[in-house]
């Protein structure tokens, strides 16, 4: 439902006492299926439901770089104020800084670059964010 983007049914499922950090899948979790898919009210809603912003798994590995690597630059930032570690690494991409390099969103690099975003960081399927540009 997080990744579709049907914020009535996630809340359904929620109040029937959905596992909100359950991990697992290609998506790794509902908050990092949302961030990535760019909805914003279903990530608002995973946030204030309790939803772990810095919650691993193996695929997609977390949220942020879920978000970054779909260009959604309002949900980077959404992840990033509710406290979202802009250094965690794991997954196909690594860091969220490699995957905004590797789909060329420069907005969002400036954003994690800003927010302390290590350059240097390595890996995922890119190694670094340098050889992901």
């Amino acid at each position: 439902a997080a990744e579709k983007g049907h914020q009535n049914i996630v809340q359904m499922l929620l109040d029937s006492g959905a596992d909100i950090n359950f991990v697992g899948g290609v998506h790794d979790s509902a908050l990092a299926a949302a961030a990535g898919r760019g909805h914003q009210s279903i990530v608002r809603v995973l946030l204030d439901a309790g939803a772990d912003v810095n919650l691993t798994g193996s695929e997609q590995a977390t949220p942020i770089t879920a978000a970054a690597w779909g260009g959604h630059k309002n949900i980077v930032q959404m992840l990033l104020d509710s406290g979202a570690n802009v250094n965690l690494t794991g997954g196909n991409w690594g860091s969220a800084l490699a995957a905004a390099t590797e789909r060329g969103s420069q907005n969002i690099v400036q954003i994690l670059l800003d927010s302390g975003a290590n350059v240097n960081i390595a890996g995922g399927q890119y190694g670094t964010a340098l050889c992901a540009a």
